[in-house]
């Protein structure tokens, strides 16, 4: 297979300098109409096509962004990239994937590599085991562009795009509140992450707001999986609950599953409301009440995020814009008692 048609040729077989043909392939305004016509007629019958990335590197612009997610099989972050990826398309640019695995020393080689493949930013949301920081501060030390999305952190000081977690705890709780429900628990995550802590806490506001006693026995934490879901739930099901609150969706399953093997009744014994709007959630059975983050307009907002800190040379050294977007309370089957509608 031959090799591709570069500049080189085309100024050898014209017996002109590289930098002209350059000139001419850019319509520089110092080359001759003569010259600029003969090298595009070669361009042509040598079938020369640009290397778009190593011009665009030439320019000082990639046009490559770098995105860190803790994991591509949760539906909530392939909506947020399908966000990104519209608004980068549309100005021009192109997205490269890292996946973190929840793991610190995985994002910290992501980072890397995106350095290394000369990304314009980087977008990220950081894994749930990620407690050093260094890395994504590296990144502003540099000058490159990073902005967060969902699980932020505000010491780094950089733009950030969240959900009102709080918020989306607090309705999440009151509408099991509204359905009867007294004996309320919750199965949280790792409080060092901030959109566990902050769930956390709009959970016991709204029991506090509704003269609810707030009972550290029904409060349990795990690692946000569906394992650790059914052994928080089983650890649960002997403090006579009649709802839960769980942290996030996956771990709203595994409950879901301890509680069909205690043979209780879902939601007539024990009802449940996770959060994220994972896709499986409307599917199962009974479908599963929870909290929508709009993903997919999270992803556009930081897509947007990075195109007004990339053009603003200052971004560094002025106070980072946090866009707040607000939850949306979905409520299915697995919340909602008939007796109390």
């Amino acid at each position: 297979m031959s090799q591709p048609a570069t500049i080189l040729d085309i100024a050898r077989e014209l017996n002109i300098a590289v930098a002209t043909v350059s000139r001419a392939l850019n319509d520089h305004p110092a080359v001759k109409d003569t010259t600029r016509k003969a090298v595009q007629q070669m361009a042509k019958k040598l079938n020369y096509h640009p290397n778009k990335i190593a011009t665009s590197l030439r320019l000082g612009r990639s046009k490559i962004v770098g995105v860190i997610i803790p994991s591509a099989e949760i539906n909530f972050f392939g909506s947020v990239i399908h966000g990104i990826e519209k608004v980068m398309s549309e100005n021009g640019y192109n997205v490269l994937i890292y996946q973190s695995n929840e793991l610190y020393e995985f994002e910290k080689k992501g980072v890397e590599t995106f350095l290394r493949s000369q990304v314009e930013g980087v977008l990220a949301s950081i894994s749930k085991n990620t407690i050093n920081l260094d890395h994504y501060a590296a990144l502003k030390k540099r000058n490159v562009p990073l902005i967060l999305f969902d699980r932020a952190n505000d010491s780094l000081g950089v733009p950030s795009v969240v959900v009102d977690d709080y918020q989306g705890a607090f309705n999440a709780t009151r509408h099991l509140i509204e359905q009867g429900c007294v004996r309320i628990a919750h199965i949280g995550g790792q409080q060092h992450v901030a959109i566990f802590n902050q769930r956390l806490r709009g959970y016991i506001d709204a029991l506090n707001v509704h003269n609810i006693p707030v009972d550290d026995n029904l409060i349990v934490y795990g690692k946000v999986s569906i394992e650790s879901g059914r052994e928080c739930m089983t650890q649960l099901l002997s403090q006579n609950i009649d709802a839960v609150f769980a942290v996030e969706d996956f771990t709203a399953l595994g409950a879901i599953q301890s509680i069909k093997a205690a043979n209780k009744k879902i939601p007539g014994d024990i009802a449940i409301v996770g959060f994220a709007n994972e896709a499986f959630g409307e599917y199962i059975t009974p479908s599963l009440s929870t909290v929508n983050q709009q993903t997919v307009h999270m992803g556009e907002e930081a897509a947007k995020l990075f195109f007004e800190t990339r053009n603003n040379k200052e971004w560094s050294k002025i106070p980072s814009p946090k866009l707040v977007l607000q939850p949306e309370l979905i409520c299915r089957q697995s919340s909602i008692r008939k007796k109390h509608k």
